[in-house]
């Protein structure tokens, strides 16, 4: 059993130095490396859990995905795997609390500021995730951790990436009624076996909102099923009436976050940080929030590989600490699906500020209505975009594109999977052929009031290698411009069930 595990003990190398937390999955210790001079957080999974292979195969595959994560506001994995019949990860350490501890400190209510600033990282860090195809499943205080330094903004991480896919699909786990992730905070979606996407994280991280800014959960109740009836069947609660000095505006958003239907909820979890921010910014203007309008539901999609590995890594930003304080059950991995298009609430000011785009402020320059003012901000139907080099792999803001620049964003599912904005530095106008090698399904010019050029589509699929499913019917829409403005930009579009599909439902409300 892994209580057996005490301090001195060496395990898969590391020397365990103290418990930092336990809990029914297993136990996180602080470890001492083998070979370096550091101390890594190595959690050990109960060991009834190592003795399947179907678990340690899926486990291990998790793993290395989140491995893959680099993101300021995702805990970092160093190393996984099986020793003694016992699973284990090891990840970098940071001596810090979680948003559950500060919630229970002392009683008095968090800073609005302060909880604002907490969904903020733990947004940015879920949704950098998300674009590379992992879906947390247990998102919750506990599992938002805080670290602060002299002189320094607070930093949050979001942690336990890696595990929770790899325990629900297990034909160990899947039985009737299992539920992994906390009840608190699981949408209805979890709760009843259905189809689960990103989306469920943004459902959770609006429960944390809620609590953050009530210190109570959205749906206290004295049984698991009755929290499990109220996630199903009651209305989310109004954060204004645990704290009335909240502004009125915050209602509908976190109401937004909860609703029952993910395609009722925000497109992503960036989104919903960014509403909580402007209701705030509004003064209690609830009049400022709109509801979106249903949209019809569609069929899960697949990102294309390449791009979706490009957006793993957000910009500007150094690899951080990280750290485990508890035990907390784990993540999961899916593609991501249809949203509604993300109704903002903020009071922007009318020109943009593209500077902050680095040297590849020039391509945002060109499209302001598609792109997103800033690399932490959403574009156009909820556009994520971070700069990429020709190999379609992330660089840093300042880093000279040389004759070509490129952006690269993951759209929403709805219809758009990605966009890869490409044009030329020195301003040149783009006069390649579009859709070479493919054979278009639509070929036409196009004039607008904002400008005129000529747009292809064609049928393509999703790569076959792709581990969320490859080989699958997508959309290809390429986009050129004759007017000097954009006319060295060129817009690849991947997206929809079919080439007609992609250019029915996004090109007649195309940005330009």
């Amino acid at each position: 059993m892994t209580e057996s595990l005490t301090p001195g003990t060496v395990f898969a190398g590391y020397t365990l130095e103290r418990v930092l937390g336990a809990g029914g999955m297993g136990t996180v210790f602080l470890a001492r490396h083998p070979r370096l001079p550091r101390r890594d957080a190595l959690k050990v999974l109960s060991g009834s859990f190592g003795g399947d292979e179907e678990i340690r195969a899926r486990f291990i595959r998790e793993a290395e995905l989140t491995a893959e994560l680099d993101h300021p506001n995702v805990v970092t994995v160093y190393d996984r795997g099986v020793e003694r019949d016992r699973l284990w990860i090891a990840m970098q350490f940071i001596d810090g609390i979680d948003a559950a501890e500060l919630i229970g400190s002392d009683g008095s209510d968090l800073p609005p500021e302060r909880a604002l600033h907490i969904v903020t990282g733990a947004a940015r860090g879920l949704d950098a995730a998300h674009r590379a195809g992992l879906l947390h499943r247990d998102v919750k205080p506990a599992n938002i951790l805080l670290e602060s330094h002299p002189g320094e903004p607070e930093r949050v991480y979001i942690t336990d990436f890696g595990i929770a896919k790899a325990l629900a699909q297990s034909t160990a786990l899947t039985t009737v009624g299992s539920v992994l992730a906390t009840l608190a905070y699981s949408a209805p979606e979890q709760l009843v076996g259905g189809a689960v996407d990103h989306r469920a994280d943004v459902y959770a991280l609006g429960c944390t909102l809620y609590e953050l800014l009530t210190r109570a959960k959205p749906f206290p109740r004295t049984t698991a099923a009755a929290v499990m009836y109220a996630h199903l069947r009651d209305s989310p609660p109004h954060p204004t009436s645990a704290n009335p000095a909240l502004p009125s505006a915050i209602d509908s958003v976190t109401a937004r976050a909860m609703a029952k239907d993910p395609d009722d909820r925000f497109a992503s979890c960036g989104a919903l940080a960014d509403a909580a921010v402007a209701a705030f910014r509004a003064g209690g203007d609830e009049q400022t929030f709109v509801m979106p309008r249903p949209m019809r539901r569609r069929r899960e999609r697949f990102a294309v590989a390449g791009l979706v590995a490009a957006l793993v890594v957000a910009v500007v930003v150094t690899s951080v600490v990280v750290a485990n304080r508890s035990e907390r059950p784990p993540t999961a991995r899916t593609p991501g699906s249809a949203t509604s298009t993300v109704a903002s609430v903020i009071a922007t000011e009318p020109a943009k500020n593209p500077r902050s785009w680095g040297a590849h402020s020039f391509i945002v320059q060109a499209l302001p209505e598609l792109l997103p003012p800033d690399p932490f901000s959403s574009g156009y139907q909820g556009l994520r975009c971070v700069p990429v080099d020709e190999d379609v792999k992330v660089v840093d803001v300042d880093q000279d594109p040389g004759e070509v620049g490129r952006i690269s964003c993951r759209g929403n599912s709805d219809p758009v999977e990605n966009v890869l904005v490409s044009c030329n530095a020195n301003r040149t106008p783009i006069r390649a052929a579009l859709l070479i090698g493919r054979t278009a399904v639509g070929d036409r010019r196009w004039e607008s009031p904002r400008g005129r050029g000529r747009v292809a589509w064609a049928e393509t699929r999703t790569e076959p290698n792709d581990p969320d499913g490859g080989d699958q019917p997508q959309g290809l829409l390429e986009v050129q411009f004759d007017d000097p403005v954009k006319n060295f930009c060129r817009l690849t579009i991947y997206g929809g069930d079919s080439a007609q599909d992609l250019y029915d439902r996004w090109w007649p409300t195309a940005p330009f």
